[in-house]
């Protein structure tokens, strides 16, 4: 089903108020639970009915700006690793004292991707709240991914922006240190919104990441998303292998944005990550 003549976008934002659907420039409240609303293959479907026949809300744009929460509920958060050349190429770097540069390239290339566990909802932030570094770090830089929604059934349903937060001095150490890298409170943001559509994302699709320090811009990257070297279906296939996830899942699809080495974020660095169709996330570093 195409999107009808007047709707160019179709965006769920989930907030203090409930769901609110962006559907072109109107706007409408859905009063029902997150995570059985999101958890449809035929979410795209449903959300057109809604535009056609709901009710719509003039104060949706004030309740979104006010209170925007992280997109996900009891769904996991996982991620992708080394899904990108660079990507392949600063695991590689970060990790060659320790005798780990090889992993990488074995991983790059092999059939099986590299999937690991990111976090619960209760370590994830959304649009304008803080991510953290830990204390114990280094060396940190953010790692802007778009992401997927996927439903109980491995249907891909929807896509957000990823902050997948880490930490290159601990996984340089030692690649079997990733959970620790990876995985704490803060670690990863999302947002500020699912975007759903019908149609596979243009290969041309842009990430921007944008690193500013008491307003100056310190740091800037664009990927397009057709360098991933594999398909979303992929990833996902491998994700629901020997794994049921019956509220959903969501999956970071890895990054191909890596500051050099010289690089590490601090506190107070505003991270800013725009995606076309979807928008833009911004945090800071507490």
């Amino acid at each position: 089903m195409s999107v009808p003549e007047g709707i160019t976008l179709m965006k769920l934002y989930k907030t203090k108020a409930g769901i609110i659907l962006q559907s072109g420039s109107d706007y409408f409240i859905i009063d029902t639970p997150w995570d059985g609303f999101v958890n449809d293959d035929g979410l795209f479907e449903k959300l057109l009915k809604i535009s056609r026949t709901g009710k719509k809300a003039d104060n949706g744009p004030a309740l979104i700006q006010s209170g925007v929460q992280a997109p996900i509920g009891a769904q996991e958060l996982w991620a992708s690793g080394v899904t990108y050349f660079r990507s392949k190429q600063g695991r590689q770097e970060e990790s060659k004292k320790a005798g780990g540069a090889d992993f990488y390239q074995h991983v790059y290339e092999a059939e099986r991707p590299e999937l690991f566990f990111k976090a619960g909802a209760n370590r994830i932030v959304g649009h304008g709240e803080k991510v953290r570094i830990r204390k114990d770090s280094s060396w940190d830089v953010p790692e802007p991914e778009l992401t997927l929604l996927i439903t109980a059934g491995a249907g891909i349903a929807g896509y957000t922006i990823g902050n997948d937060m880490s930490s290159r001095s601990i996984e340089g150490e030692n690649p079997l240190y990733l959970p620790q890298a990876k995985t704490y409170d803060g670690c990863a943001a999302l947002g500020p919104c699912i975007y759903v559509t019908d149609q596979p994302l243009p290969s041309g699709t842009e990430i921007v990441l944008e690193i500013r320090r008491n307003g100056e811009m310190v740091f800037a990257g664009a990927v397009e998303i057709g360098q991933i070297k594999r398909a979303f279906t992929e990833l996902v296939s491998y994700l629901y292998r020997e794994c049921s996830f019956p509220d959903g899942a969501m999956l970071m699809t890895g990054t191909g944005i890596v500051p050099t080495s010289a690089f590490t974020l601090q506190s107070g660095d505003e991270i800013s990550i725009t995606i076309d169709c979807i928008g833009t996330l911004t945090n800071r570093v507490e």
